[in-house]
């Protein structure tokens, strides 16, 4: 669920330098967020996490959490979670762990200052790493996220790995997907297949098959050498749509059965519709599990991602921080 199109990072692979933001009219109030949220959880769904853009720049961000997380409490969700970029964690971090929040995943693609900058564009590597520090000090349960890039990040890799099991982290690397305008030929000249990514690291490490599942797209290797878990996200070399239970709110209210394909449901228009605010709460939130179990019945079978360098068009015209990172 994403909370807020807006980022203090400008990745180079999410979005465009000079991004035009929402209207914030037309984002959902963090009344609406939760008002949705509970209808998705009277309908079976035990895990929420919160995405952006960046969700800790959004203003009250931690009032919404609060009360999502008094359903972890009473037994109504199984747990609440996020990533962010790290930018606000030596902030938020203590908050987070006392709201109830248990694990983080943080977006770090490169302990190579110069290089985090030219990534992010305009990040600062070392309040990052501030911030991971300040949510394993809160207690919080750390995941490192990285997009392999080709001429980018590729040769670090590794080093990574050693970094984040060396500091009991777990880490999931994860293939550029096609997403957005972000430049011509970018994408397609950085697309780094993690196939080639996984047979370079087998020259170091020993990685052992793992069964462990968090719900996600990830699959996991064990590291024999680092003792740590690694996990592989690959939309492009090996489709993992079969196992995928997740389905993606837009800060807007667009709802995405996936995030590979351009469908979707407009909640926004339920939840501020007449027959929501008119008539009684009761029945507008009948209107809205209407409307949701309707779009869940369409998610599909497969995604539409590919990268072709004869069209470098993105597949899907939208930002990755549009749709919820």
């Amino acid at each position: 669920m994403s909370v807020t199109d807006r980022c203090d990072f400008r990745c180079t692979y999410c979005m465009a330098e000079d991004m035009t933001f929402l209207p914030k009219s037309d984002l959902l109030t963090l009344e609406e967020l939760e008002i949705i949220s509970m209808v998705f959880v009277a309908r079976g769904i035990r895990k929420i996490r919160l995405t952006g853009g960046e969700p800790l720049v959004r203003r009250g961000i931690m009032t919404l959490i609060e009360r999502l997380c008094a359903h972890v409490n009473d037994g109504l969700l199984d747990e609440v979670t996020l990533t962010t970029n790290g930018s606000q964690l030596t902030r938020f971090a203590e908050p987070l762990a006392t709201a109830g929040v248990q694990r983080i995943n943080v977006s770090l693609d490169t302990l190579d200052p110069a290089r985090f900058q030219r990534i992010t564009r305009w990040g600062r590597l070392s309040q990052v790493l501030e911030g991971i520090e300040a949510a394993r000090s809160a207690g919080l349960n750390v995941k490192i996220n990285t997009v392999a890039m080709r001429g980018e990040n590729e040769e670090e890799l590794e080093t990574l790995v050693a970094w984040a099991h060396g500091k009991g982290f777990d880490l999931t690397l994860i293939e550029t997907m096609p997403m957005g305008n972000v430049g011509a030929g970018e994408r397609v000249e950085h697309y780094l297949p993690l196939s080639i990514v996984r047979a370079r690291l087998e020259q170091r490490f020993t990685l052992e098959d793992s069964d462990h599942k968090t719900g996600g797209p990830a699959r996991y290797v064990f590291v024999r050498e680092t003792g740590g878990r690694l996990g592989f996200i690959t939309p492009l070399t090996h489709n993992f749509c079969e196992s995928c239970n997740r389905v993606r709110l837009t800060c807007t209210g667009i709802l995405y059965m996936c995030l590979g394909q351009n469908d979707a449901a407009d909640l926004k228009a339920v939840i501020r519709s007449a027959t929501f605010r008119g008539i009684s709460f009761a029945t507008g939130r009948d209107a809205l599990d209407a409307a949701l179990v309707e779009a869940i019945t369409r998610k599909p079978k497969g995604h539409d991602f590919v990268i072709d360098r004869r069209n470098r068009t993105p597949v899907i015209e939208r930002y990755m921080s549009m749709t919820g990172g």
